[in-house]
């Protein structure tokens, strides 16, 4: 989110497209569900329900103040994904280096080294009982040459990146880690993760729904092959259900919390993120690694064009019992009412004896626009929906995992009031039909955020970055526990059969990385979150008027 970002609405020069009102995508993310108390409308002060929402979210975020000296900055940096800084790209100018029309340089496009591959076999003994023995760490290759005097760095990593410094500050800006703190972190973790010299060992305390405590450390194995020899000693503890549970409000020293590591959680709670386990696959509804459903959609995309699709806006999942998504479910056509919407209920256990074959991901891109919304916590359909290139009607949440705390409202989606969903919803479709140039670069713009912001070589460098950033942190040094376990890519993946096992081969890192990671970016500044809250301000005053 670099201050000059576009997204879909003007500057207060009030330039105005021709055809009428930009997208004004109001909500964060992250207000509360609950409502505040009755408010009035007029005055110059009052900004309407959105202002309302806003003044939420900075309470939601208020658990900041437990951190001397960053109170007022972190308080406006949680706002930042919220709030568009500049529409200019509507008009053609593009200011942001990754805006459209604009790629993120290549991962490591000048890289020489050569890449060192790294042995893999299973031998004779494949059985869960008998899993092969690990072999030593992957030769570490001799690092980059050094550059050339004026040579140009790593690229930098994209500003999502900037959360790790966010995460880990109940730590850095007190007593550090120590092992107490990690050691309370036993009773929300499924597992605990210990490295020792280049060597990965756990702890499991148990296992997780559908494996997906294995599926994680699969992914760090990965990493750890990836950039074999940098990534240092640490011990850390790892929940794998969706809700955070490390409440700041129990913790005045917040240093004193457990550092538990998980895929998501809302602004009230102190655990670290960490990409989730489907990068490396979903086996058990049929759900490839990253990077090949990438290829899928990317089909699908070519196959099926933007403007040929349906007009309206598509979801397709479990209601849960869930009265967000039951709200949701309301949407469709119903007495004469249209709202635009098209939503239709996953009945899980047919599909998953039909083998997810009729709910294909890349074959659910045939509706101009895509709806996202929470479920118990974060969803992890998140991704795949903002890879179909078309707008997604993102219904705001108070959960954050390390996607979307990298999109901008107006550039990557269209935010969606959960106080009145269909309404929103309609008037969005609406918006986008008849703005289709406007809706359709939202569209390519989250799609894209997606493909290249969030590969798999930015996913790698933000495991290592953000363990690299959490061991520096560490009070004491890392020794490998009594009942723990060597993990590696031999002891997951060879015991496997069937998707597990064909997945974890598709996603295996088979050279050591002869190149550097992206450079890490520093925290959010106080100027840069002076700009944001500003430019809030006139986001709320354009978005109370398309309310109405």
């Amino acid at each position: 989110m670099a201050v000059g970002s576009n997204n879909a609405f003007p500057e207060s020069s009030g330039m105005q497209h021709e055809e009428g009102t930009r997208l004004v995508p109001p909500d964060p993310e992250e207000q509360a569900v609950e409502d505040g108390p009755a408010r009035k409308k007029g005055g110059a002060a009052q900004l309407g329900r959105w202002s309302a929402a806003a003044a939420t979210i900075l309470r939601t975020r208020g658990v900041r103040s437990f951190m001397v000296g960053v109170v007022v900055l972190a308080l406006l940096v949680g706002a930042r994904r919220w709030i568009g800084l500049d529409a200019s790209f509507l008009q053609g100018s593009m200011t942001s280096t990754t805006g459209a029309g604009q790629r993120r340089p290549p991962h490591h496009a000048d890289s020489t080294a050569p890449s060192v591959p790294i042995p893999f076999t299973c031998g004779n003994e494949t059985s869960p009982r008998h899993p092969p023995k690990c072999p030593g760490p992957p030769p570490s290759p001799a690092r980059t040459s050094p550059r050339p005097a004026g040579g140009p760095p790593p690229p930098s990593c994209p500003d999502y990146f900037r959360y790790i410094h966010d995460d880990l500050r109940p730590w850095r800006d007190g007593a550090g880690v120590t092992r107490e703190a990690v050691e309370r972190g036993r009773r929300d973790a499924c597992f605990r993760l210990v490295v020792v010299g280049g060597r990965a060992h756990v702890v499991t305390f148990h296992h997780a729904f559908q494996k997906r405590d294995v599926l994680t450390q699969w992914g760090i194995v990965q990493m750890m092959r990836r950039y074999a020899g940098r990534v240092p000693d640490l011990d850390l503890m790892f929940a794998c259900d969706d809700l955070g549970r490390v409440r700041a409000a129990d913790f005045p020293t917040p240093s004193d919390a457990p550092p538990v590591f998980r895929f998501s959680k809302d602004s009230s709670k102190l655990d670290i993120l960490f990409p989730d386990w489907s990068f490396w696959g979903w086996p058990e509804v049929n759900i490839r690694p990253w990077p090949q459903m990438l290829e899928e959609m990317a089909r699908e995309n070519e196959r099926l064009r933007w403007p040929e699709r349906q007009p309206y806006a598509f979801w397709k999942g479990n209601p849960q019992k869930l009265p967000i998504r039951d709200e949701l479910m309301s949407c469709n056509v119903s007495n004469g009412q249209e709202w635009n919407a098209r939503v239709f209920n996953q009945d899980w256990n047919q599909a998953t004896r039909n083998g997810f074959k009729e709910s294909s991901i890349p074959k659910q891109c045939t509706h101009r626009y895509k709806v996202y919304v929470e479920g118990s916590a974060w969803s992890v359909s998140e991704k795949y929906i903002l890879a179909c290139d078309s707008p997604v009607l993102f219904i705001t949440t108070i959960f954050q995992d390390i996607l979307s705390r990298g999109l901008v409202a107006g550039k990557h989606y269209w935010p969606i009031s959960r106080d009145h969903i269909c309404k929103s919803i309609k008037v969005a479709v609406d918006w986008g039909n008849e703005h289709p140039a406007e809706a359709q670069l939202i569209g390519e713009q989250g799609s894209r955020f997606v493909r290249e912001e969030m590969s798999m070589d930015y996913v790698y460098d933000y495991m290592l970055h953000l363990l690299t950033e959490y061991s520096k942190l560490l009070r004491y040094k890392p020794t490998v526990p009594k009942n723990a376990v060597e993990i590696c890519a031999e002891s997951l993946a060879c015991p496997e059969q069937g998707l597990r096992r064909e997945y974890m081969m598709d996603s295996m890192e088979r050279h050591v990385a002869g190149f550097e990671p992206c450079t890490l970016p520093p925290p959010f500044t106080a100027e840069e979150a002076k700009e944001i809250a500003d430019r809030e301000a006139e986001v709320l005053r354009k978005v109370e008027k398309i309310e109405g």
